[in-house]
């Protein structure tokens, strides 16, 4: 929300700050960098949870499931995948839950659980790479079936399912839900048809698939380190819990009426999104073994050959324009998710860096632009080299994420709550922010060989374990004091009597907007309650709220108008 007016202004006058009309459209915006208040979180669950598992529609599961059989062979393929999933799903639980019951996107969760404000800038690029890098192999995959299919030139199909997404992401969840409740149907019997029609017709071929050997130097026997390694490359989807929470933080409230629905949800658009991703990631493994022997083992981990095979066995004469036309419905749900999600990551960032936020519509392009510039470099030829680095990165971020919700907070050494508000927070936590530092430079020297070859294929699990190891040891040597910069200054309660965030509604002294109690601070700089958004675009306090013991209480700010 960019500022657009005189920051020189007096700064305790009210009103005095306005953004421009993308960034004040609730619609374009989706509350990018802040709190999803009650009022606009009017899905159901099962909305909120299709609209979420519409975005893992994607087919790099399937490049990924080949491209690991292909290098380990079928046994090491197998435990390195469910092995991944395992450790996903574990680790998407608190996160999806914590989001989902305070409606905070990713980055608003991270900057609360042990980063700090500015800590958790360097996990918003962590977190934006994810989607540009995914965005990227998804844009290839479905440039290889515009070129396979209809003939169209790499470097031009790239461009196309790069400006093919845009018209969808601008519109936000309101836009995004629709598309995604309205494909997924015909996307789910698509996806399984290749399976069905070979389990008919020749059922012997999923026993045959247990013999597959790929380039293994081991064949199709369990080796440690083709594990290691493939689990490596899966364990690079361990970011998409953010891409989910994206979403899950518009759940409604959890009530007595609705628990068990509210539950399903999260659990099954949170983590339970690895369920699929995995067994799609065996099909994938399964299709290359189909390929292999008449595309060869460097293509058999395109999905566009995979499906062409697979709709062979029935569709016959018009596999391909399906195969063409089921690789194109994907990509768009899934990259409308990852540019979604990119932009909000941008937004976080640059607004923290620069204190001016033109709205999340501007870093949609920059997210779709830098995922171009990969794709015309020709990303998915490096796909296991490229996703087995970037894990060791983002699995130590999220490893310090889970240690704070699963340990510290039970414990005591952290808030109960996620406190994501500039006005309340230190510049860096060292708890997260410096667990993650850590674990993830020593990952990254495993990775590169510096502890032999089993350190490098197990360099993510390095770097989940020093993670969530440092994150409660550092909590306890600072004793939380570099959770909370200073108390908060409001009278009106955060939470209300059932324990949710409270509903009522401040007016912000700043840009003179409503909005609901925990987006809000008390201000002493200008004299109120300021919203998240212009505290953390606020270029002339220098933190003067957080400067010693001596920052005025409650009544120097005054009690603020509550509507409720």
């Amino acid at each position: 929300m960019t500022d657009i007016v005189d920051s020189q202004a007096p700064p305790a006058q009210p009103g005095s700050r306005t953004y421009n009309g993308w960034a004040r459209n609730d619609t374009l915006e989706d509350y990018s960098l802040r709190y999803a208040p009650k009022s606009f979180r009017r899905w159901t669950p099962y909305v909120v949870a299709t609209t979420a598992l519409g975005g893992i529609a994607y087919l790099a599961d399937f490049a990924i499931g080949g491209s690991i059989a292909v290098a380990h062979g079928f046994s090491s393929a197998l435990v390195a995948i469910l092995t991944a999933a395992v450790v996903i799903f574990l680790t998407g639980i608190p996160i999806a839950y914590y989001s989902a019951k305070y409606s905070i996107d990713m980055d608003l969760l991270t900057r609360g659980a042990g980063f700090g404000y500015l800590g958790s800038t360097l996990t918003s690029v962590i977190y934006a790479s994810f989607t540009f890098i995914f965005f990227a192999l998804e844009g290839s995959i479905m440039a290889q079936a515009l070129e396979l299919g209809l003939h169209i030139p790499l470097a031009i199909g790239y461009v196309v399912c790069s400006l093919v997404i845009l018209p969808l992401v601008v519109y936000g969840m309101t836009a995004l839900s629709k598309m995604q409740v309205w494909t997924q149907p015909v996307w789910l019997v698509l996806m399984v048809a290749p399976f069905v029609s070979i389990a008919i017709q020749d059922p012997g071929k999923f026993s045959e698939f247990t013999h597959f050997a790929g380039d293994s130097p081991t064949g199709s026997t369990l080796s440690a380190l083709g594990v290691g390694a493939g689990a490596g490359v899966a364990l690079s989807l361990i970011a998409q819990i953010g891409e989910q929470v994206d979403y899950l933080r518009f759940m409604p409230d959890k009530t007595p009426r609705n628990g068990r629905r509210w539950w399903s949800a999260v659990l099954g658009a949170g983590p339970g999104w690895v369920v699929l991703g995995a067994l799609k990631q065996i099909g994938g493994a399964f299709l290359a073994f189909c390929v292999a022997g008449g595309a060869g083992l460097g293509k058999a981990d395109e999905p566009i050959r995979q499906y062409v095979h697979g709709f062979g066995t029935f569709a016959g004469p018009v596999a391909l324009g399906l195969a063409t036309f089921f690789v194109i419905l994907s990509q768009i749900k899934i990259n409308s998710t990852n540019a979604y999600s990119g932009s909000l990551s941008w937004s976080n960032f640059f607004s923290r860096l620069t204190h001016r936020h033109p709205g999340r519509v501007v870093y949609i392009f920059l997210n779709v632009g830098i995922a171009l510039a990969l794709m015309e470099g020709g990303v998915f030829g490096f796909l296991n080299t490229v996703l087995g680095f970037y894990s060791n990165v983002a699995i130590a971020w999220i490893g310090a994420v889970v240690a704070d919700l699963i340990v510290n907070k039970p414990l005591g050494l952290s808030p109960s709550y996620i406190e994501f508000k500039r006005a309340h927070l230190h510049h860096f936590n060292p708890v997260g922010f410096g667990s993650m530092l850590i674990a993830s430079g020593v990952s990254i020297a495993a990775y590169f060989e510096a502890f032999g070859a089993y350190g490098k294929a197990f360099s993510p699990f390095i770097a989940l374990f020093l993670a969530m190891a440092f994150s409660p040891l550092f909590a306890v040597l600072t004793k939380g004091r570099y959770y909370l910069a200073r108390p908060d200054l409001l009278d009106e309660p955060l939470l209300g009597a059932d324990g949710l965030p409270s509903a009522a509604v401040l007016t912000c002294s700043v840009c003179a907007t409503d909005f609901e109690r925990p987006d809000m601070a008390g201000c002493p700089f200008h004299q109120g309650p300021i919203c998240s958004l212009c505290c953390s675009l606020e270029k002339d306090c220098h933190d003067f709220c957080k400067r010693g013991a001596g920052a005025p209480g409650p009544v120097a700010l005054g009690m603020p108008t509550v509507r409720r």
